[in-house]
């Protein structure tokens, strides 16, 4: 299995990874999956997960602004700031140093508490980290300040505590508020649906009824502008439909009887009769946001990086803090005050929160990105692979095709006669039949002429009274049959491109021919030309014949197409492709291409529908658009050196900024204090946070 979505328990969780659980709602008590109750979106209440979030930015803001105004006496109190300021012989009184270490006692615990839990809870779970730097750093200076204002000979630290944990506090307010930022994909999803329905009763009657008494089988009645409460089929009526908040497709849908609708997508001028098929758990809605959901709490490769990374910066940034103290005292003969002062800012300095959140936050926007775009992601070590595809295998039918029958050549055999008046010709006939074939002809031209006796010419064809003629659309055998003979090379081009050839008579006369085929999306040329310029070899596999395939592959500019191939053998094509040593991608429609999506490193089921949950799929395209799975290459590579940049800041960071903390340059006159080592991590952990939100302009 390329990834079995195992989740390590809250106990063990860094700090980092701790607070994207948080964001994605997977904290004990916070589960959100619609599996185990309805969707939180059928409520206008918002979700557990984002109370709770907006919760720890409240905290975290209420301790910093307290802490903040505390700090100020702290400051005026300290002797010396007051010996810079030159008020020592203003507000010194007997006992302001026992006023002064009340306050920064309130600091300390209070404004502190947050890193204090955090560092009991890291060494509890023996996972070392950011918090045990900062809860350590701060209760150094604290306990070693209390000695000092009951007696012990020394200077105070607390004005250097109190802004500590000032600016700690300040760093944690503005980085959460990013990560929240980063998590909306789930919060926004649950409040599309709507709290209620238009019920239809069997008596005729319309009852107003809440979503979740909705079943299947039910009708409900969308009047314009409404949301669809339901996923369904349209029974009656007609309209278009807004689903853009759902696959990303702008323009609206045009819907009519028998159309698919999804839930909480919103009708527009027309009135719909929708009879209901998927709730709750099953519905479109359900299945994205526990496919979102997935995407934020798989396992990242980069990520398995950045948490090594973290814990071996701990342990080099206590070593480093003790060395710096032993040097400092035994060696270079300073007071202990100066001493220490250098150990607790190479803790401060050295905390890796920055690496701890490098790659979650990146996770967390490139997840948002995605699903506002229809691009969902279940299997990130897959997605991650994505940047680095070699070859990429499209089924056919529903992917580089529409899967329905469309006229690409018109034929005129008939001097005199225009391609337009015999697509009139054959539409006005066929309008009348639901065959496939009839259905492309039909759409092929807008205007019809009037008809009369339409009757049908079993397996052969249709025949009609149009304008006073008698107008035959009629397959090669009705020709054969009735000896017909016609000789032209455009026609003999379109059979040998697996091309249907349908023949339309008038008055008994042959005028023409009309050729139509699966019709290529347009979309699939672009998509194939981008994939290309990308280095990315294009293949096509499809069950159809050889001479179809040509034809396609041809029109799209494909490297390479495998025809004739049935569902159970597509498995064994893109192991073939594999074993030319490629990473290969494979894009089917998630239903008979699912052992191929199984076998590919990278598994894309494209035109999902209204069905998601597509169990073998790494990543569903939800719009049936090729050029998304550009997009999924682009997102993965763009979201790769995010994640990159990210690490080499936070490492790079620390690899200077330690030594500055020590005291390396304490001969030129450079000397950082705890309260500018503070600045300083915070200012990265701040500048990764933004470089993450930055992919949002540089997918």
């Amino acid at each position: 299995m390329k990834d079995d979505h195992t989740h390590e328990n809250m106990q063990g969780m860094s700090h980092a990874d701790y607070q994207m659980s948080q964001m994605s709602g997977t904290h004990q008590g916070m589960d959100m999956s619609p599996h185990t109750r309805h969707m939180p979106a059928q409520s206008s209440k918002p979700p557990v997960h984002g109370r709770h979030n907006e919760q720890m930015v409240s905290d975290f803001r209420r301790r910093f602004w307290i802490s903040l105004i505390i700090t100020v006496p702290i400051l005026l109190l300290s002797p010396l700031i007051q010996g810079f300021l030159g008020l020592g012989n203003i507000i010194r009184f007997n006992g302001d140093i026992y006023l002064l270490w009340t306050l920064s006692s309130v600091v300390f615990f209070y404004g502190g508490y947050p890193f204090l839990k955090g560092l009991f809870d890291e060494l509890r779970s023996a996972k070392p980290g950011m918090m045990t730097l900062i809860g350590l750093a701060i209760t150094v200076a604290y306990a070693y300040s209390s000695a000092v204002a009951f007696g012990l000979r020394g200077e105070v630290f607390f004005w250097e505590l109190a802004t500590l944990v000032d600016i700690m506090l300040l760093g944690h307010w503005i980085e959460m508020r990013s990560i929240m930022g980063a998590s909306r994909a789930l919060e926004e999803l649950a409040r599309l649906m709507p709290s209620s329905a238009h019920k239809l009763m069997p008596d005729g009657s319309v009852n107003e009824v809440p979503i979740e008494q909705l079943l299947p089988g039910d009708k409900v009645i969308i009047k314009p502008g409404e949301k669809i409460p339901a996923d369904g089929t349209v029974s009656d009526g007609e309209s278009s439909v807004n689903e853009a908040m759902l696959t990303g497709e702008s323009a609206p849908i045009p819907k009519s009887t028998g159309s698919k609708v999804i839930g909480a997508s919103i009708n527009g001028d027309g009135s719909l009769t929708v009879e209901v098929q998927k709730v709750g758990k099953d519905s479109y809605l359900s299945q994205v946001v526990k496919l979102v959901k997935e995407a934020q709490e798989s396992k990242s490769r980069t990520q398995d990086v950045a948490n090594r990374a973290a814990l071996w910066l701990t342990i080099i940034a206590l070593s480093v803090g003790a060395i710096t103290i032993f040097i400092w005292l035994a060696i270079m003969n300073m007071d202990f005050e100066f001493s220490l002062e250098r150990m607790v800012t190479v803790l401060v300095i050295s905390c890796p929160h920055a690496l701890g959140l490098a790659v979650p936050l990146v996770v967390a926007v490139s997840t948002a990105i995605s699903a506002r775009n229809g691009l969902l992601i279940r299997n990130r070590s897959a997605f991650e692979q994505a940047r680095n595809i070699q070859a990429i295998m499209f089924d056919k039918t529903g992917t580089l095709t529409e899967g329905k029958f469309g006229v690409t050549d018109t034929i005129i055999l008939k001097p005199g006669l225009s391609e337009s008046d015999l697509l009139k010709y054959a539409s006005s006939v066929e309008v009348f039949s639901e065959h496939p074939i009839a259905r492309g002809v039909t759409a092929s031209s807008v205007d019809k002429f009037p008809v009369e006796n339409f009757k049908a010419i079993p397996g052969k064809g249709a025949e009609a009274m149009v304008n006073g003629r008698i107008v035959r659309v009629v397959s090669p055998g009705y020709l054969r049959e009735n000896n017909i003979q016609v000789s032209d090379a455009r026609i003999d081009k379109a059979f040998s491109q697996g091309k249907t050839v349908i023949f339309v008579i008038v008055g008994g006369e042959l005028v023409g021919a009309i050729a139509l085929a699966d019709i290529i999306r347009p979309e699939s040329r672009v998509a194939i030309s981008k994939l290309k310029e990308m280095g990315i070899k294009c293949m096509m596999i499809t069950g159809d014949n050889k001479q179809v395939a040509a034809w396609v592959s041809g029109e799209i500019g494909l490297d390479e197409y495998f025809a004739d191939v049935l569902p159970d053998q597509k498995a064994a094509k893109v192991k073939e492709i594999q074993s030319r040593g490629l990473l290969v991608a494979m894009t089917g429609d998630g239903v008979n291409d699912a052992p191929a999506l199984a076998q590919a490193d990278v598994g894309i089921a494209i035109g999902a529908g209204t069905d998601v949950a597509v169990e073998t799929a790494d990543i569903i395209l939800v719009r049936s658009n090729p050029l998304d799975a550009v997009a999924i290459v682009g997102l993965a590579k763009a979201t790769y050196n995010k994640m990159v940049q990210n690490l080499a800041w936070a490492t790079g960071y620390n690899a200077v900024a330690i030594p500055l903390a020590a005291g390396a340059l304490y001969g030129l006159g450079i000397l950082l204090t705890p309260a500018i080592g503070a600045i300083f991590m915070s200012v990265s952990t701040v500048i990764v946070a933004i470089n993450a939100r930055l992919l949002r302009v540089s997918k």
